[in-house]
């Protein structure tokens, strides 16, 4: 079973059309880099996926779920299956990381236990196994707005391992990072990917970051699948026919 399926998607907001006639899926343990320009339709994919909006045609199907068909506590399971990372790390500053790691647990607990956070023993072992995982065990204990830009990040994915999320997206997660953390960061995934199965679309700028860190580049441009390849078929040439210019 696919991890994610997407069958000729397409979404309109009013004259603009963002996404035209989409398709591509992506299996357990793939890395797959979601590149193009700005206004591409990168985003408002992953909308799509979440069931932030509906498309206007097509099909999305997360773990051979058509999000489309859910609702309610369906719908709330389905997005518990799937973990997302943005450029900001929408983290509680003044909260610890593992707090903020205990997160992720949020889909499993009740709203009362969040809010008091009263987290069962397995919950912190699993967001302490999670911290473990990025490197950051250590640092559990210390408030979130303490710590480095390259740390918040690997907590937020920490947050999402905690959440036992089966799809990851990741937008733009290392666009704010200097050079180092974006490497570890984009290497953390890749491994996530390769070692738990865990399927990962992260959409990015940095041609050369795909190249090293993703398995397949998915590129889009005006909101139509401009190509599929595996990252060693994305080449000079592929670069040309997405960007139409030399990088850098």
């Amino acid at each position: 079973m696919h991890s994610l399926l997407i069958e000729t998607v397409t979404k309109r907001y009013g004259t603009t059309l963002a996404l035209d006639d989409v398709s591509f899926v992506v299996d357990p343990g793939e890395f797959v880099a979601l590149l193009g320009p700005s206004g591409a339709g990168k985003s408002t994919l992953f909308r799509c996926v979440t069931r932030l909006v509906a498309p206007d045609t097509g099909v999305v199907r997360v773990l051979g779920r058509d999000m489309s068909a859910l609702g309610g506590q369906e719908l709330r399971l389905a997005r518990r299956d799937v973990g997302l990372i943005f450029q900001q790390f929408n983290l509680i500053g003044r909260l610890s990381a593992m707090d903020n790691v205990l997160a992720g647990r949020m889909g499993h607990a009740s709203t009362l236990r969040v809010v008091l956070r009263q987290f069962t023993r397995a919950d912190r072992q699993l967001a302490l196994a999670a911290l473990d995982r990025v490197g950051l065990l250590e640092r559990a204990g210390q408030r979130a707005d303490s710590l480095s830009g390259g740390q918040q990040q690997r907590v937020a994915i920490a947050r999402v391992l905690a959440q036992q999320a089966r799809l990851l997206l990741a937008d733009e997660p290392v666009s704010s990072l200097d050079p180092q953390s974006a490497e570890n960061v984009l290497g953390i995934l890749r491994n996530i990917a390769r070692e738990t199965g865990i399927a990962v679309v992260c959409a990015l700028h940095q041609v050369d970051l795909a190249r090293r860190y993703a398995d397949r580049v998915v590129a889009l441009r005006g909101g139509r699948k401009l190509l599929d390849v595996s990252v060693n078929a994305f080449d000079q040439n592929a670069f040309q026919e997405l960007y139409g210019a030399h990088p850098g």
